[in-house]
């Protein structure tokens, strides 16, 4: 755990946050906040991680993952007084900045509003971009928690706005903290009244050799959408099965979509679609569009919680499935495996996906993967009996030869 102590801030007394770094690049930032009198006022842990779309200078859309915070700073973090209400702030990256303010309310308080700023003229973060400077998207919450109570939403939660998709999980917020002393009382979000997360514990058994994992039997196959302004503009029916090896043990784990929350974002070159659920923080899956007439499955990210409580992540950017013409479907009936990693795999069953062109909500007329193609084995059939007619013939024939040589006598 690494600790940063802020010099105290006008009427707002000490700032002590801490930073905990978590799986991969993943990590759960924890904020502290004291009055002048080393009191807690205000007091924050969770994760998040972004997405943005952007244009290029070749005027193709690109997509930038935010999820590294291991220089984050926190300045202007403050408890509040009477002129202004308690605010966290986290800085991180090249211009990049994130703020979240609270308003008091009666008996209640309120996660009022977040904005999240970004700089395009990070060329690392944003290579090509064809605009310039710092924006800037601010999205009102009003989400209304009762005074002297923690809110907490380990699921995952989504805020999407001008090409910039916001996640957070594992969510413990608690402003106008009273005497000093975070309450225990928790107020959950709806999606935590609904499920059970598993809390993460580091697992201290020794590793053991390789282990062959139990099969399955064959997941149930689950309907997935995504919307926007314009209805739906993702489609995807499948069945999902991971294959994971971690820690030299290899287990298979089938997804249930009856608890499976899923969510996503459309855009013209790129479409994402996200699932989770309560060990799961997120899986996505990432189309692009090539040679502005295919799409393609080009991104798959995962991160989720195993059975030890260890926490698994991988990522792969460069993948190459699912491919098939825009304004077509994919469909795959048969048993199919997304290599993503060594150790990480996913089976598809009676897959089909549409990321782009959804009209009406419907899919469009499919293309079908080759396992599915069975016109192809007509002529190797045909080619396998008219070689199995033209071998029996031959053996024939050079018995019969034998047979009529044996019937002759040297005189």
């Amino acid at each position: 755990m690494v600790c940063f102590r802020l010099s105290p801030a006008p009427g707002s007394g000490l700032v002590l946050l801490c930073l905990v770094l978590g799986a991969v690049s993943s990590y759960a930032l924890e904020v502290n906040v004291t009055d002048s009198e080393k009191a807690t006022c205000l007091y924050a842990k969770w994760q998040m991680n972004f997405t943005i779309q952007y244009n290029t200078t070749s005027k193709n859309f690109k997509t930038a993952t935010i999820s590294d915070f291991s220089t984050a700073t926190y300045n202007g973090s403050v408890c509040g007084n009477d002129q202004n209400n308690p605010k966290i702030v986290v800085q991180f990256g090249s211009g990049f900045s994130w703020t979240v303010k609270f308003t008091k309310k009666e008996s209640a308080y309120l996660i009022d509003n977040i904005s999240f700023s970004y700089n395009l003229s990070d060329n690392a973060t944003f290579p090509d971009a064809k605009e310039k400077g710092i924006l800037t998207v601010h999205d009102l919450v009003g989400f209304r928690i009762p005074l002297n109570n923690i809110f907490r939403c380990n699921s995952l939660s989504t805020l999407e706005k001008n090409g910039v998709v916001q996640y957070y999980w594992d969510v413990h917020v608690q402003a106008f903290v009273q005497n000093g002393t975070v309450s225990t009382k928790e107020f959950l979000c709806e999606k935590d009244k609904t499920s059970t997360t598993v809390v993460p514990t580091i697992s201290t058994t020794t590793p053991s050799p390789t282990t062959t994992p139990t099969p399955k039997e064959k997941p149930e196959v689950g309907s997935y959408s995504v919307n926007n302004s314009n209805g739906t503009c993702l489609l995807a029916t499948m069945g999902l099965q991971l294959n994971i090896t971690h820690d030299k043990v290899a287990s298979v784990i089938n997804i249930n979509p009856n608890t499976t929350d899923f969510t996503g974002s459309c855009q013209p070159q790129t479409a994402l679609l996200r699932l989770n659920s309560s060990n799961i923080k997120y899986l996505d899956f990432v189309f692009a569009v090539k040679n502005e007439n295919r799409f393609y499955l080009k991104e798959v990210n995962v991160s989720m919680y195993l059975v030890n409580g260890s926490v698994f992540s991988i990522a792969n950017n460069n993948l190459s499935y699912w491919d098939a013409p825009l304004g077509s479907s994919y469909m795959c009936n048969k048993e199919q495996t997304v290599s993503v990693s060594g150790a990480f795999q996913i089976n598809t069953f009676d897959l089909r996906v549409q990321p782009f062109n959804v009209m009406e909500g419907k899919y469009s007329t499919a293309q079908e993967c080759s396992l599915d193609d069975d016109t192809i084995l007509i002529p190797i059939i045909v080619g396998a009996g008219l070689s199995g007619l033209i071998i029996v013939i031959v053996i024939a024939y050079l018995i019969g030869r034998r047979k009529s040589y044996a019937g002759y006598q040297t005189l």
